[in-house]
């Protein structure tokens, strides 16, 4: 029955990705547009991630209780009207609305298909299938700023936000047609949807906290180069728009080598000495960036190399983290295994986008503010991660549920 849902989870999948690498190249248009700073600009992507990680917590229990498919189609719907909603704003305040409830959007979206993975295949083929998913999310930021910049060139930054609506539209026909109810029937839906109870016993687990926060610290650094990519290489050191596409593509696929290369590596060292790696390639990028900034090139294409070369190391650090500090955050949970991952999502992005946005208050320019969240944060966790006394909070854990 589920043989061709692979198709359906990639299209929705695609969503998230797509609402935040398609407008990058045409940030500092927008906020000379709008008339604001670029951190106000910049917040259109804090309030986007941030929506999406309370989403996880809000959304989540509904998947639950009123099945996968009408989630799903509520956020497709969402998601289209949102991104109309962007493309017509004439107050910057209305598009930082519709970018949380996008975020909103691509959440519901994305809780259905990793939850449609869980509900149809085992272990094994779940496997594979988060494969092709992660993949496809990875190949996102590789051609979306370049679809982007190139409809920004011939339409104005407007129709970046028209072309996701219109793809909500096409995957709104393709889901409503095909996409099955993939709830198990002997699902818990019964009692309140959200109780404080479900997430304390989580949130008390200080193994659990240890390495979400590594989780965490991650994506900060990575919305943090995101975010200030554009503003830095096409506002300050003025590079075009399919330049910029052009190297933060190439980073993109660097990202995506480490996404294929990283299983492999974790398999062999184990999931903590991955995470001690990935933390270090962070806290060296951090330590680059520094350095060729003080002694590197300053305008032009080459200050642009010298400014995204480490942000590759960030992207391979990025990589390598993800898989085993999620395992390591989950592996003490079995029946709240949901739960967790709630959790997990919530304070990996929602709290992400409250440090990137705390760090784009202040006038640090772009390269040493991201320096700052990679490499000083990075630099702590390592720091506790060789510290016997703390060694219940990061050495490997067995299930207690």
């Amino acid at each position: 029955m589920h043989r061709n849902l692979l198709p359906l989870l990639m299209f929705m999948v695609l969503l998230s990705p797509l609402a935040i690498d398609i407008y990058l190249p045409s940030m500092p248009t927008m906020a000379l547009e709008y008339g604001v700073s670029n951190s106000e600009v910049q917040s259109t992507l804090v309030l986007f991630l941030f929506a999406m990680g309370v989403g996880q917590i809000l959304i989540g229990p509904l998947a639950d209780r009123f099945g996968r498919r009408p989630v799903a189609l509520f956020g497709i719907v969402l998601y289209g009207i949102s991104s109309l909603l962007g493309a017509y704003a004439v107050e910057f305040e209305l598009l930082q609305v519709a970018r949380v409830f996008q975020g909103l959007a691509a959440c519901s979206t994305s809780i259905v298909v990793f939850s449609a993975v869980r509900d149809c295949y085992d272990r094994k083929q779940s496997v594979s299938i988060y494969s092709y998913l992660n993949g496809a999310i990875c190949v996102v930021p590789a051609l979306a700023p370049t679809l982007g910049g190139l409809l920004a060139l011939q339409f104005g930054w407007r129709s970046t936000f028209i072309f996701m609506a219109i793809y909500a539209v096409i995957v709104l026909f393709i889901v409503g047609f095909r996409f099955p109810e993939t709830r198990p029937l002997n699902t818990d839906s019964t009692g309140p949807l959200y109780r404080w109870g479900r997430y304390k016993p989580v949130i008390g687990d200080p193994h659990f906290m240890f390495y979400a926060s590594c989780c965490m610290i991650a994506m900060a650094s990575i919305l943090c180069y995101v975010s200030y990519s554009p503003v830095w290489l096409i506002g300050h050191l003025g590079i075009s728009e399919l330049i910029f596409s052009g190297l933060f593509g190439l980073n993109a696929l660097v990202n995506v080598a480490a996404c294929f290369a990283a299983p492999v590596l974790i398999k062999r060292i184990g999931n903590r000495p991955g995470v001690v790696v990935a933390l270090s390639l962070m806290v060296l990028a951090a330590m680059v960036e520094v350095v060729l900034q003080l002694v590197g090139p300053e305008q032009g294409i080459a200050a642009a190399i010298a400014f995204m070369a480490p942000m590759m190391l960030l992207c391979v650090g990025f990589a390598l983290l993800l898989g085993p500090a999620t395992s390591m955050a989950l592996s003490a949970f079995g029946e709240r295994a949901g739960t967790a991952t709630a959790m997990l999502g919530c304070i990996q992005m929602s709290g992400a986008s409250i440090l990137t946005a705390l760090i784009q208050l202040t006038d640090i320019p772009a390269p040493y503010a991201i320096a700052i969240v990679m490499g000083g944060f990075c630099s702590v966790l390592l720091a506790m991660m060789a510290m016997n006394r703390l060694s219940h909070l990061h050495q490997e854990q067995l299930q207690h549920d």
